[in-house]
């Protein structure tokens, strides 16, 4: 419902773009079976690797699998006239950008899980409990999602992403302070995740506008495509990734580094240290993100629809 929400406040208003074509294309299923089973292949050894043993038959054969598959399904998308991903798009750097911070904003998704499940088994919260943490993120996406709109009327796409990005890191930033108290974590954690939400609402319309208004118009329907694509993998792998990270970690029988900054108890101090990286990983990647616009996203951006050349 809340994916629905979003979409519709982000499309609504935006003209139909259709390519005039009537010529019968072949659906590039080569191309389709090969990305799909590199990306089952990648899912499975991130998620089991900790459990299975990271040097393990099994997740060896699926790297091999995932490097093949890859590999093909380059191949297979650079040599097709009908690829079922136009990999020439990504010759335009504006798109590239946005497109990339959009998968990596999209994979801190895993912020949700990772503090979510450590409140829920460290202090005691229900999942009724737990979810009320995030009613900020919520309603701030809802209120700003407009806001970055303005934003980039007035000053184009890169300023808002790189501002949504910085906000978005520090509320990513506050939830991994979990050397706090479980009071005091709640409190912080609640503020966190509303920044979260300011910073992802300052950065969706922007980061759209930078990714289909800088490709052809007989392009647009593939770019939106594409874009879209790039959310739901960076939010799959940024949560599997988030959540290797902090089961993984929390199996650790020794003390972990700095034990002694956490306060209360210390019983669980080692699950408290693996949310902690695995938090700071999804701050990582909004940090990537951020040097993905320095270096992709034009200083003078495409203030009223200016489209980049390729």
């Amino acid at each position: 419902m809340l994916v629905a929400i979003i979409s519709y406040l982000l499309l609504r208003g935006t003209p139909e773009s259709k390519a005039k074509s009537t010529a019968k294309k072949s659906f590039d299923w080569a191309g389709l079976v090969a990305f799909i089973i590199a990306l089952l292949a990648l899912n499975i050894v991130i998620a089991q690797g900790a459990s299975l043993g990271w040097l393990s038959a099994a997740v060896l054969i699926g790297c091999a699998l995932f490097i093949v598959s890859g590999i093909a399904f380059f191949r297979i998308e650079t040599k097709s006239k009908n690829a079922f991903v136009d990999l020439s798009m990504f010759n335009n750097k504006t798109f590239s950008g946005a497109t990339l911070s959009n998968f990596l904003l999209n994979g801190a998704a895993g912020t949700l899980l990772v503090s979510l499940a450590l409140v829920q088994q460290e202090a005691g919260l229900s999942s009724f409990q737990s979810g009320l943490i995030t009613v900020g993120y919520l309603a701030a996406i809802l209120s700003t999602i407009r806001v970055g709109e303005k934003l980039l009327q007035k000053w184009g796409p890169r300023k808002p992403m790189l501002l949504g990005c910085y906000i978005t890191g520090l509320g990513i930033l506050l939830t991994s302070f979990t050397f706090l108290l479980a009071k005091e974590y709640i409190v912080v954690a609640f503020i966190g995740f509303t920044l979260f939400g300011v910073g992802l609402g300052f950065y969706a319309t922007p980061s759209t506008d930078a990714a289909v208004s800088n490709v052809p118009g007989n392009k647009a329907g593939s770019a939106s495509g594409i874009y879209k694509m790039a959310s739901s993998l960076g939010a799959a792998l940024g949560v599997a990734i988030s959540a290797a990270i902090f089961y993984g970690l929390s199996k650790m029988q020794s003390p972990p580094p700095m034990a002694d900054l956490f306060m209360g108890r210390t019983d669980n101090v080692g699950i408290r240290y693996a949310a902690t990286i695995g938090l700071l990983f999804n701050v990582f990647m909004v940090v990537i993100a951020i040097v993905a616009i320095w270096l992709t996203v034009s200083k003078n951006g495409t203030k009223n629809g200016a489209k980049e050349q390729t």
